[in-house]
């Protein structure tokens, strides 16, 4: 879509990068959440036996994506989403049973058992709501989870597994509708955590708020609830690990090999292994190349809050794709270089501050402890980066002399009736 009306070339370079730069991120932290999960299960306190652990569940990850390709992962996916959903509905109704189905019963436990902050648990503003950074910070958060998820490749991806455009979008009005209501669990889930496992449990276990959930199965259920919400757990970062890896190696190796490297002088039936010209064969490369750095990456994050990690994710989707998005489907003029500038020019600032930011280091919890190089005062920096990006595609259109005014006409008439859309193929 992105390419469509640019220079098809570097535009398919620019949206490979930027793919590549969500998945790298956003495996981060699924890869975190599997160690953490699993040095849960087995008892690994230790830093380096959760660093083995994360690398075993690299190595795993990554055969599989070899083996199962897109229709195992899809199948795995529709399994998981059953048995997620199935899961938090368990435990929702269980939680809220141990208190007489009295929501403010759970609130009340969960301020009597929080310790010296109990008090503060319940008011507004309580973890972002501090400092006047804290409260930009929150925003910037927001505002990178809301836009997010329009960029997220792996997610668009997805639309590539349904026939026509029709079943595209009555599969975004389900998937709305069970995050949604899963959403409302989480809700139950957290505070019956809180009320239940109490946060000094849940701070000296492998990941500390990581594992707040496992341990409220543990709680609820015993050894049988907290092995199936494991394995619930597990099917779902494979799916999702493996989502993305698909998705990453797929665009390298279709769009930067096949058509920038060989412009399009490769084979796509994948023939041999050892065929250098085949395009399956560099995605499989690839694969393990992202399996490899997702694993090393997981380590040096694994004392990170999950949930923040998929939120720098968001803001890198945020920054480098939403806004080229944008102005493809509604901007005639927009062209090439102003999709060049938004997706790499988006891309490399949300990096930049991310590296400069209290994730990295200046923190208790950030991913390098022995050195602070921070100057950038925001966690999540979709408040700066997503405007820039939005800025520099426009700055780049207007100082550009190139217009197509057809492609356009012909892009909004598939946009909006799915005329022409490309099907979904065999993997």
């Amino acid at each position: 879509m992105l390419a469509f009306r640019m220079r098809q070339r570097p535009v398919r370079a620019a949206a490979a990068t930027s793919t590549l730069a969500v998945s790298l991120f956003y495996l981060l932290a699924q890869m975190a959440g599997a160690g953490v999960l699993i040095a849960l299960l087995l008892g690994v306190s230790s830093s380096a036996g959760q660093n083995l652990v994360i690398a075993i569940v690299g190595a795993i990850m990554i055969v599989y994506v070899l083996v199962g390709g897109m229709k195992g992962t899809a199948w795995v996916q529709i399994v998981k989403a059953v048995l997620l959903i199935a899961a938090a509905a368990a435990m929702t109704v269980w939680v809220l049973g141990r208190y007489d189905f009295n929501l403010s019963n759970v609130l009340a436990d969960a301020v009597n058992h929080g310790g010296k902050t109990g008090a503060k648990l319940l008011e507004p503003g309580f973890k972002y709501g501090k400092t006047d950074t804290s409260k930009i910070d929150f925003l910037s958060l927001a505002l990178a989870l809301v836009l997010g998820t329009a960029g997220l490749p792996h997610v668009l991806m997805r639309f590539y597994t349904v026939p026509t455009a029709k079943d595209a979008r009555r599969s975004v009005v389900w998937a709305i509708g069970l995050i949604g209501v899963f959403y409302l669990f989480t809700l139950v889930l957290g505070y019956g955590a809180g009320a239940l496992v109490g946060p000094e449990r849940i701070a000296k276990a492998p990941g500390k708020e990581n594992a707040a959930a496992p341990l409220l199965a543990l709680e609820l259920g015993g050894p049988i609830l907290l092995g199936f919400v494991a394995a619930v757990a597990i099917a779902t970062i494979l799916a999702v690990v493996a989502g993305l890896t698909i998705t990453a190696s797929a665009s390298f190796a279709h769009d930067v090999y096949a058509n920038v490297i060989k412009r399009g002088k490769v084979r796509e039936d994948g023939g041999r292994l050892d065929n250098r010209d085949s395009e399956v064969w560099v995605a499989r490369i690839t694969a393990v190349v992202i399996g490899a750095l997702a694993s090393v990456g997981g380590i040096l994050a694994k004392n990170q809050n999950v949930a923040f990690l998929v939120a720098l994710a968001f803001a890198v989707a945020a920054s480098a794709n939403l806004p080229t998005i944008l102005y493809s489907l509604f901007w005639r003029r927009f062209n090439t270089a102003g999709a060049l500038w938004s997706i790499y020019g988006g891309l490399a600032v949300t990096i930049v501050l991310i590296v400069f930011s209290p994730a990295v280091s200046g923190s208790p919890s950030a991913m390098i402890k022995s050195h602070d190089f921070h100057v950038f005062p925001l966690s999540n920096p979709g408040l700066v980066s997503i405007p820039v990006s939005f800025a520099l595609g426009w700055l780049g259109t207007v100082l550009s002399k190139e217009r197509d005014g057809i492609k356009y006409a012909e892009m909004q008439v598939r946009s909006l009736t799915g005329t022409g859309a490309e099907k979904a193929v065999q993997h």
